[in-house]
């Protein structure tokens, strides 16, 4: 576009000067300059340069790592600082959690007394993050002195200097890499981070790359004190997390990225308030879940659907939702349940956060999903627990081991954080993974399995 507009200006140019010394009017000239250029100019801003994902992968913690719930209880029982109440209570949690035996934690939590210490969140940062980006480097043919971009997102723990920094001298990356780290953005960081990179490759030239990693360093994190709402973090969270490689190039591409919507609900203070870090009553540092936090997830994803619904769903589903609202406003039936669209008439796969069993149960009542449409979820949180930010990329690569992906499929991700927010992605699939990913290669044979809904 940008060689036509120059070769438009040097014809207008020549006729100009022609025109000038035949005596001829050149404001018909300019006129046709100024209207191609009106056109192209909107074309380009209407149509930006897509972004692809070439590949990603997810960490596969060792099996020395692993811990059940009912083991994890029994540490904090022989650290001494619980009573028989709040043990009592994490045991009903761990009963309800969705978490099953081979979840894991890092080598801190292996011992008693625990040791939260600086050095110990080091160590895990480079062991889950060196792992992923080293396997998907490895899985996409790349070489690390290709990546123009890099976005970490971590909300819990900084470092000096940077994970980022941490990558690049790993990797040895180029010095005019663009890098950014994203922290107290919560689990729908990930989400973030891949919109963050999409606008920025965009703006790059054709080929560049893209390096986008998600974590959440447990080590730190861990909560001492006696606070029930405080102490739900201790039982939900895992080790884990993702490497992703975009490009603003379809050559060797896997997924195509369709639409991002993010959307924040912190004007609301119930809302922000929703997920904080603050301290106890006795000085003890940790997150504190509000009892409101589902039905604060729950307004964040309709503001959420209200976007993606229009960009996703045909013309028919959009009409009986709309006919819906309008037979509700019109004869004022406020007990008459408004029509839930069909989802999965535009969207194969569904990656809803693994942020624990009642947000699960949760989104699957508001869009109407199936049991095998939220698989996925519940399988990779009794698997490997909430992972944050890098849950979704383990849901699809759930699917993709259960070779349940098909080229031309739509994956909807969907992703909830502090804040409060609720942000989405949906990416098709151009070409489905040829084997499972390294977290569920020696697994996936065992999944799907019978997870109990209540207790």
């Amino acid at each position: 576009m940008v060689a036509m507009i120059l070769e438009v200006t040097q014809i207008c140019q020549d006729r100009l000067l022609a025109s000038s010394t035949n005596n001829l009017p050149p404001i018909r000239h300019l006129l046709a300059f100024l209207l191609i250029t009106v056109v192209t100019v909107k074309y380009l801003t209407r149509h930006p340069r897509r972004v692809y994902l070439v590949e990603y992968a997810c960490f596969g913690p060792n099996s020395k790592y692993r811990i059940a719930p009912a083991s994890l209880i029994e540490n904090f029982r022989l650290s001494d600082f619980l009573d028989d109440d709040n043990i009592s209570f994490l045991g009903k949690i761990c009963r309800r959690s969705g978490l099953g035996d081979e979840t894991c934690l890092p080598s801190s939590y292996h011992c008693t007394p625990l040791i939260p210490s600086f050095s110990l969140a080091r160590m895990e940062a480079e062991q889950v993050i060196f792992t992923v980006v080293d396997d998907l480097f490895s899985k996409a043919s790349m070489e690390p002195s290709k990546i123009d971009i890099l976005i970490v997102n971590c909300s819990l723990m900084t470092m000096i200097p940077s994970v980022t920094d941490m990558i690049i001298n790993r990797y040895k990356l180029r010095s005019d890499i663009q890098n950014m780290q994203l922290s107290g953005m919560g689990c729908s960081a990930g989400l973030i981070a891949v919109g963050l990179a999409r606008n920025l490759l965009q703006l790059m030239p054709h080929g560049a790359h893209a390096l986008v990693v998600s974590t959440e360093i447990v080590t730190c994190n861990y909560y001492a004190g006696k606070k029930r709402s405080m102490q739900l973090t201790n039982m939900l969270f895992r080790m884990g997390g993702a490497a992703v490689l975009l490009s603003n190039s379809r050559a060797n591409a896997r997924f195509e990225l369709l639409h991002t919507v993010r959307k924040s609900t912190a004007a609301q203070d119930s809302a922000y308030h929703c997920v904080f870090h603050e301290e106890d009553d006795e000085g003890n540092l940790g997150v504190n879940l509000s009892k409101d936090l589902v039905a604060v997830a729950g307004e964040a994803l309709k503001a959420n659907i209200r976007t993606s619904a229009p960009l996703l769903l045909p013309v028919s589903e959009q009409l009986s939702f709309l006919l819906s609202s309008i037979a509700q406003k019109v004869f004022l039936k406020k007990n008459t349940r408004q029509y839930v669209p069909n989802f999965g008439l535009a969207v194969e796969h569904f990656c809803i956060h693994a942020g624990g069993r009642a947000v699960i149960d949760a989104v699957q009542r508001s869009l109407n999903l199936s049991d095998e449409q939220v698989e996925p979820s519940r399988m990779t949180l009794h698997r490997f627990g909430n992972t944050s930010s890098s849950s979704v990329w383990y849901e699809m690569a759930y699917c993709e081991a259960k070779q349940l992906m098909r080229k031309g499929d739509r994956v909807w991700m969907i992703g909830f954080g502090s804040g409060y927010k609720c942000n989405s992605a949906v990416w098709k699939c151009i070409l489905p993974a040829r084997s499972a990913d390294s977290a569920w290669a020696n697994c996936i044979h065992r999944y799907p399995m019978e997870v109990p809904k209540q207790v």
